[in-house]
């Protein structure tokens, strides 16, 4: 892959910034206990912190149409918890902000805030999530020129306009556009579908990640993004 002409990055968050998972699950243990103190009832409903992700994905698979908003799914999944238990429905709000807040308790991989304070200073950037992170709240907001949602847009990665509306806001062409991120699907295939160029963020699962992704082969394969800062450099 040719790297001369790059005129911007777009980067994923979840899972390429920071871990996802250490972040969700240090907010639904926070929230497992508001609810305990609460809404003492829904102990009946839940006996850990990790029914409550239970809930939110059975709610994903009967209400596909909630998929790309992770507050409303996290909000509805949380009232229906509180309707079962027989609490206050309206306590869903308070709790969704409580775990909201939690979740932007990020804690970065090492790599990411060098790289994103240097690559900043060098190119325009953009995010794009299919999450609902508050990049203000976690501090890295200055470094984007263009923030993109799923939640917002009504569109999700892979959709090809997502990546699209990105290099637009960045004033440059789909294939000068170098999106970031750690999901072959989403990222990478949808970066290439959409006509950008992809770097693939392997980290630590180099070997596995390659097996069976033999049509992404024109694809930038990182496993940290120092790589991607020399590699630009």
């Amino acid at each position: 892959m040719r790297l001369n002409n790059i005129a911007g990055l777009s980067f994923d968050l979840d899972d390429t910034l920071w871990p996802f998972n250490a972040a969700v699950l240090k907010a639904e243990a926070a929230l497992y206990q508001w609810l305990r103190h609460q809404a003492p009832a829904t102990a009946g409903i839940l006996s850990g912190p990790e029914q409550l992700r239970q809930f939110r994905n059975d709610l994903a698979v009967t209400c596909p149409a909630m998929a790309h908003d992770p507050a409303l799914l996290r909000r509805t999944s949380i009232r229906n918890i509180l309707m079962a238990a027989g609490e206050n429905p309206d306590l869903a709000d308070p709790g969704y902000d409580l775990f909201y807040a939690e979740r932007q308790k990020v804690t970065f991989f090492d790599d990411a805030h060098p790289a994103l304070k240097y690559l900043s200073r060098h190119y325009p950037l953009a995010a794009i999530s299919n999450g609902n992170a508050d990049l203000a709240a976690i501090g890295i907001d200055h470094f984007f020129q263009a923030r993109f949602f799923a939640h917002q847009l009504g569109i999700a990665k892979p959709d090809a306009r997502i990546f699209h509306a990105s290099a637009g806001a960045l004033n440059i062409a789909p294939p000068d556009m170098l999106h970031v991120g750690d999901d072959v699907e989403l990222d990478v295939r949808g970066a290439l579908l959409a006509g950008c160029k992809a770097a693939w963020l392997v980290r630590d699962r180099a070997q596995d990640a390659l097996a069976g992704a033999d049509d992404v082969s024109d694809t930038l394969i990182i496993q940290n993004l120092h790589q991607l800062c020399d590699m630009l450099g």
